[in-house]
């Protein structure tokens, strides 16, 4: 999923490098619950509030990316 212009940013921008860290935290956490034959209650509702948190950090990482290759800082 990588390619070199989210590399670039990871190295440019440091709220896009804390934000990248932490969708892959998520990502992990996920990957993790997935592995599971069952989840309890509470494990599917943090996996619920993950896959939001997910979603919520891919939109800011993209926001930011549109706004290097606009040319403008956030």
């Amino acid at each position: 999923m990588e390619n070199p212009s989210t590399e670039s940013l990871t190295d440019l921008d440091p709220e896009y490098h804390r934000l990248h860290a932490e969708h892959s935290s998520h990502e992990r956490r996920l990957e993790a619950l997935a592995a599971k034959s069952r989840l309890s209650e509470d494990e599917e509702l943090e996996e619920r509030r993950l896959k939001k948190e997910k979603l919520l950090l891919k939109d800011r990482m993209e926001a930011i990316a549109r706004s290097h290759r606009a040319g403008v800082t956030h």
